[in-house]
């Protein structure tokens, strides 16, 4: 007779959500990864069992995770606290809640599957769904807690679907057996450590021979479009970038939406690139092109023309657009940061500029540097730019765990990455990921910087998530053969 299907109580559930809680502890800007790996640890193996009782498990230990890691999200709404405010705690709570789903999702079918290994390829599979779902949302991967070791030098081999399986194997060896988990969670740990720190030790390739200067005006976000603001951080960059005390960059760089008007305002350009001095000038600015805004990075020449031009492809939804915009036109509605228009359109996909003598360079906004898929651009770069307005992130962890994941794409391509960040942190990242030349958050400034030596194409470079997830395919596969085959 089938016993009565049961669930957990208030202790079990209460474990999970502490794990889950402890997990999060392992994200930028804490990075306490020797705490998230035995809380992880710990949650897969409360989570073997039936797998109802693991999916609800699953969800209250995903949703205190994302809960804690997560909580920047608010900031946007506080921005205007007045009139968005009450939408904060709503946009935290269904968040979590939402992208618990992900890890019921991945508990259940770890647990049907049985055994430790199954989670960890069940988990795994999560994170790589995560960021191509309902357009991705790459946040605060498992494999993340690695990027201030060595370990993360295994992204540039298996990507950051990969290092969350090494993660997740690591914890999960344990579960058995204590006396002989340990030992292999130890080993494997060892081996990634080890052999990151070779390559750390691996002599670095030559610059470019590139100065970039990066500039970070810090504009608060809600001061930015202020008239009178927006004129005197107008000004600060126009000064920083006339600087010579150090001599002439061969690029400056400006952040995303650095002015507050379009680039068709052909004035504003003629102003910008007189100061810059006969330095071409790669800066956001919004632009339009008939009924639709684009947000974009334009590349202007000492004459203030429009050297080569990119637009955002990967936008935030509702931040930058709302869903079945062109239908809701009509009722007003527009994307959260979008100044113009009812939101801005997306750009054709992933490009790179060819700027002469600086290179083939690979421009992101904002936070497509969080979709490593959004650096598959047709060919290879000699550097990746990112210009962004981490204002949007608040002051506590967001804009530091925004910086951590720029660096691991830096890792996975083997490429340097130069960052202008309008509040900070801006920076300089070379092809191991490190941060070289920095400015702080909240503060203003620039710093003259050569392009680090780009490494060669690394195999995630060449070869993306299609290995992990032809290897989380095979193994489900196998799994399920292996069940139906013992339950008949």
């Amino acid at each position: 007779m089938r016993k009565p299907r049961t669930w957990p109580g208030l202790a079990p559930a209460g474990l999970a959500a502490a794990c889950g809680a402890a997990l999060a502890l392992g994200q930028a800007p804490w990075g306490l990864w020797w705490l998230a790996l035995p809380a992880l640890s710990v949650l897969l193996h409360r989570l073997t069992g039936g797998a109802a009782r693991a999916a609800w498990l699953g969800w209250v230990a995903g949703t205190a995770y994302f809960a804690a890691a997560m909580f920047w999200i608010v900031e946007p709404f506080l921005v205007d606290a007045a009139r968005d405010g009450w939408m904060a705690p709503f946009a935290l709570v269904f968040l979590s809640l939402g992208l618990g789903l992900f890890w019921a999702g991945a508990a259940a079918l770890g647990a049907w599957a049985g055994g430790p290994v199954a989670l960890a390829l069940a988990f795994t599979a999560a994170d790589l769904l995560r960021g191509y779902a309902l357009t991705g949302f790459p946040w605060a991967l498992l494999g993340h807690v690695w990027i201030d070791t060595p370990v993360a030098q295994l992204a540039a081999y298996v990507g950051p679907a990969g290092l969350s399986f090494f993660t997740l194997l690591v914890a999960a060896a344990p579960i058995r057996s204590l006396h002989r988990g340990l030992p292999v969670a130890a080993v494997l740990l060892g081996l990634a450590w080890g052999g990151g720190l070779l390559r750390l030790a691996e002599p670095d390739p030559a610059g470019q021979g590139v100065t970039v200067r990066i500039i970070q005006p810090n504009a608060a976000q809600h001061l930015k479009w202020d008239p009178d603001m927006a004129a005197l951080f107008f000004q600060r960059q126009l000064e920083m970038s006339a600087a010579r005390e150090g001599g002439a960059p061969d690029l400056v760089l400006w952040p995303e939406t650095a002015v507050n008007f379009l680039l068709e305002d052909q004035l504003g350009l003629d102003i910008i690139a007189e100061a810059a001095g006969g330095v071409p000038v790669a800066l956001g600015i919004q632009r339009r092109e008939g009924r639709r805004f684009y947000n974009s990075l334009a590349v202007i020449d000492p004459e203030a023309r429009v050297q080569a031009l990119y637009d955002k492809h990967h936008l935030v939804p509702f931040g930058e657009y709302v869903p079945f915009g062109d239908l809701l036109d009509g009722f007003g509605l527009r994307g959260f940061a979008a100044r113009e228009g009812q939101g801005y359109s997306a750009g054709p996909g992933p490009a790179v500029l060819d700027l002469g003598p600086l290179g083939r360079v690979l421009p992101l906004i904002c936070y497509e540097a969080v979709f490593p898929q959004d650096l598959r651009a047709p060919e290879r770069p000699d550097w990746i730019l990112q210009a962004t307005n981490d204002a949007w992130f608040g002051r506590l962890v967001g804009p530091y765990q925004h910086l951590a994941q720029a660096r691991l794409r830096a890792v996975e391509q083997g490429l340097p990455l130069i960052r202008a960040a309008n509040t900070g942190v801006s920076g300089v990242i070379d092809a191991k990921g490190r941060l070289h030349q920095s400015l702080p958050l909240d503060s203003h400034g620039f710093i003259d910087a050569e392009v680090p030596g780009a490494l060669a194409p690394t195999p995630y470079a060449v070869l993306g998530d299609l290995p992990i997830g032809l290897l989380l395919l095979a193994s489900f596969v196998a799994l399920g053969f292996t069940r139906f085959r013992n339950s008949g």
